[in-house]
C-alpha cells in the first residue's frame, strides 16, 4: 500500500497545518460572502421584473433599469394590439420616491408602482387580492419585506388599522400589505392605482407610461411576435420578451453598475489571497523537507511521485479547509439577510462553485510550490 506521505507531513507540523486550514477557510468565507452579495444584487433587483404578468414588455430605449426608467407614449400600447397574437396591453407607472416612514417619521426611498386595479398585471397574489382597496383615492399597499423600522406599522395594518403618511406633500393611506422585499435600489415597494399614482406625481403625464405589459394568445410564438412588434412600432419604444426584460435588468447591475464589478473583484481578490496563503504553506513545507525529497530522487523516485505528494497535500488542504469555510457563511448569510432584507442564502450551486474554486486555488498553489522541488539536485544538496 502507498504511504500517505502528504498527509503525514501535514499532520507532523500541526501548527502550520491549522494555520493553512484557517487561511483557506478565510479565503472561502470571503468568496462565499462576495458571491452571496452579488447574487442578492441580481435577485433583489429583478424580483419586481419577475412579478410582472406579461409575455412581452415594452420600455423606453432610454431606460437603464427599473430605478432609471424613461417613458414612452401610451398610444404604443394601442398600436401593439394591431399586431396579430397580442390580446392585451397594459401600462404601468413606476417611480422611485422618498416617503415618510409612518413609524419613525424619517425619510426613506421606496419604489411606487401604479397600475389599473381591474387589470391582471402582477403575479403577486396578495396585491391582486386587494386590488379593490386600491380603487379608493390616495390608497396604497405596502411591502412587508421592506428594509427599515416598520414592525409596529405592519402589526397595526395586520390588525385592520389604516396608517397614513406623506409622499410628495400628499397624505396617503396604507390599507394593506404584500411581500416582495427590498433591493439595492429601493428600501421597499408601494402599490397604487394608476389614478392615485398620477395624483401623487402631478407632473407625470397620463399619456406616457413607464412599462408596457403585453399578453399574447396561448398558441403564439413569443419570438415571432417580438420581431413583428419591432417592425410595427416606432423607435421610441423597445420590445423585449419577458425573459429578455429580466436579463436586461440583471445586465445593468452586472455590467453598467459599479456594485456588480466590486463584488466580482472581491471574489477574485479572495481567490488570490487563498493562493498566496496555500503557496506559503506548501512552499515552506517543500523547503523544510528538501533534503528528504532529494534522497527520494537519489533512490530513483521520479519527479512525478514527489509532485503527487505536494498535490496530495494541496487536495487535503482544499477539502478540510472548505468545511469551516462553508459552514460559517450560513450564519453570516442569515445575519445579513435579517439586517438588509436582501435575499441572501446558501445555495448548492454556490457551494459547488466555491469548492471548485478552492480546489483550483490549492492545486495552483501546489503547482507553483513544486517548481523548487523539480529543480532540486541531490548532488548539490549533499
Amino acid at each position: 500500500m502507498r504511504t500517505p506521505l502528504g498527509w503525514l507531513q501535514l499532520r507532523h507540523e500541526r501548527g502550520r497545518f491549522f494555520v493553512a486550514l484557517a487561511g483557506i477557510a478565510f479565503a472561502d468565507l470571503l468568496m462565499f460572502m462576495q458571491l452571496g452579495f452579488q447574487a442578492a444584487l441580481y435577485d433583489s433587483n429583478t424580483r419586481l421584473d419577475r412579478s410582472f404578468k406579461a409575455d412581452v414588455v415594452l420600455i423606453s430605449p432610454k431606460a437603464l433599469n427599473l430605478q432609471n426608467l424613461s417613458t414612452f407614449p401610451r398610444r404604443r400600447l394601442l398600436q401593439a394590439l394591431d399586431v396579430p397574437g397580442v390580446v392585451d396591453a397594459q401600462g404601468l407607472y413606476i417611480r422611485t420616491v422618498t416617503w415618510r416612514n409612518p413609524q419613525t417619521l424619517r425619510s426613506a426611498t421606496v419604489q411606487v408602482l401604479g397600475f389599473d386595479p381591474d387589470a391582471d398585471v402582477l403575479r403577486l397574489k396578495d396585491v391582486m387580492a386587494q386590488a379593490d382597496a386600491l380603487k379608493l383615492p390616495d390608497t396604497v399597499l405596502f411591502d412587508r419585506g421592506a428594509r427599515g423600522q416598520y414592525a409596529e406599522v405592519i402589526k397595526r395594518i395586520d390588525r385592520g388599522e389604516r396608517v397614513t403618511t406623506e409622499i410628495e406633500r400628499r397624505t396617503i393611506t396604507v390599507a394593506g400589505l404584500f411581500r416582495l422585499g427590498a433591493s439595492f435600489g429601493a428600501d421597499g415597494t408601494l402599490m397604487a392605482s394608476d389614478q392615485t399614482f398620477l395624483r401623487m406625481f402631478p407632473r407625470v403625464s397620463a399619456s406616457s407610461v413607464s412599462v408596457g405589459l403585453l399578453t399574447l394568445a396561448p398558441d403564439q410564438n413569443t419570438a415571432a411576435v417580438v420581431e413583428a412588434l419591432k417592425r410595427h412600432l416606432p423607435d421610441d419604444v423597445k420590445v423585449l420578451s419577458d425573459a429578455d426584460f429580466i436579463q436586461f435588468e440583471e445586465n445593468y447591475w452586472r455590467v453598467a453598475s459599479p456594485v456588480g464589478f466590486i463584488f466580482g473583484l472581491g471574489t477574485a481578490m479572495a481567490f488570490v489571497v487563498g493562493v498566496v496563503i496555500v503557496y506559503q504553506v506548501l512552499s515552506t513545507d517543500v523547503n523544510a523537507h528538501l533534503r528528504e525529497y532529494a534522497t527520494f530522487k537519489a533512490m530513483g523516485f521520479r519527479n512525478r511521485y514527489l509532485l503527487l505528494v505536494v498535490m496530495e497535500q494541496a487536495l487535503i488542504l482544499a477539502a478540510l479547509g472548505f468545511i469551516p469555510g462553508a459552514v460559517m457563511p450560513v450564519g453570516l448569510y442569515a445575519l445579513a439577510a435579517n439586517a438588509t432584507r436582501l435575499p441572501i442564502a446558501m445555495t448548492v450551486e454556490r457551494a459547488i462553485t466555491v469548492f471548485v474554486l478552492t480546489l483550483v486555488m490549492c492545486l495552483a498553489s501546489g503547482a507553483i510550490a513544486t517548481r523548487r522541488l523539480q529543480a532540486a539536485d541531490p548532488a548539490e544538496l549533499f
